[in-house]
């Protein structure tokens, strides 16, 4: 038997905090034409929505609401950079770009945001990519950006940054070439709780209850796999 191979192909979600649902997907939808697939009750999440804003058949813009978001303050430099090129706390979104697949989609976008009384700047020629910039509600700072072929990593890998980010040639080599992994059919177990690692947040009694727990019990208990709405096949 032959497994899938473990890595990472494509964006399925990425999830944005919001303290008005409603605004955030008017913008989505009006601003930059994306339809809503999905808005429900969080699973596992009191008093908590999810809203998904679809950019493709398996990827989407997800937004995320609950009283505690809509109080919690933004802050530049914290939170939010405020645009592509200033900073925000390590492990925060700097800024979310899309794609679109020609120099022409991209100036459509453009009056397209335009149109809706958005300020935007751009085209601007990376090499890599063309990119146009505007601001989202909320803090967001957006870039919509096309690309005509895969990036050559032999041109856009610069030994001068290498260098500054301590990166060495041996690790450089397998950066670029990361081992492959064709998984153990699903029967690897959880390993050893280990501080050092990265973990998630949850009140340490319950994730130490979770991490006890066998990925089928866990599953049973936390899967809700029907959706809100019965459809008619």
């Amino acid at each position: 038997m032959t497994h899938p191979m473990a890595r990472a192909n494509g964006l399925h979600h990425l999830a944005i905090s919001t303290g008005n649902m409603k605004a955030q997907i008017e913008f989505f939808s009006d601003v930059l034409g994306m339809e809503l697939v999905a808005l429900y009750w969080m699973h596992g999440v009191e008093g908590t929505w999810h809203g998904f804003m679809r950019l493709n058949d398996t990827a989407s813009i997800a937004f995320v609401q609950n009283e505690k978001i809509a109080t919690t303050k933004s802050a530049i430099g914290v939170s939010h950079a405020g645009n592509p090129g200033l900073p925000s706390a390590p492990g925060t979104m700097q800024h979310l770009a899309f794609n679109v697949d020609s120099d022409e989609a991209l100036l459509a976008m453009r009056d397209r945001i335009r149109s809706r009384g958005i300020n935007i700047f751009g085209p601007i020629d990376h090499g890599m990519c063309k990119s146009i910039y505007f601001g989202g509600l909320e803090g967001l700072s957006l870039e919509v950006a096309t690309s005509a072929e895969t990036i050559d990593a032999g041109a856009w890998i610069d030994p001068e940054v290498v260098k500054l980010a301590g990166i060495g040639p041996d690790e450089l080599a397998r950066f670029k070439r990361p081992a492959t992994y064709a998984g153990q059919g699903g029967k690897l177990p959880q390993p050893p709780y280990d501080a050092a690692k990265p973990h998630q947040l949850y009140p340490p009694a319950a994730y130490k209850f979770m991490l006890a727990m066998s990925d089928e019990d866990l599953n049973k208990r936390a899967s809700v796999p029907e959706p809100p709405v019965k459809v008619a096949r």
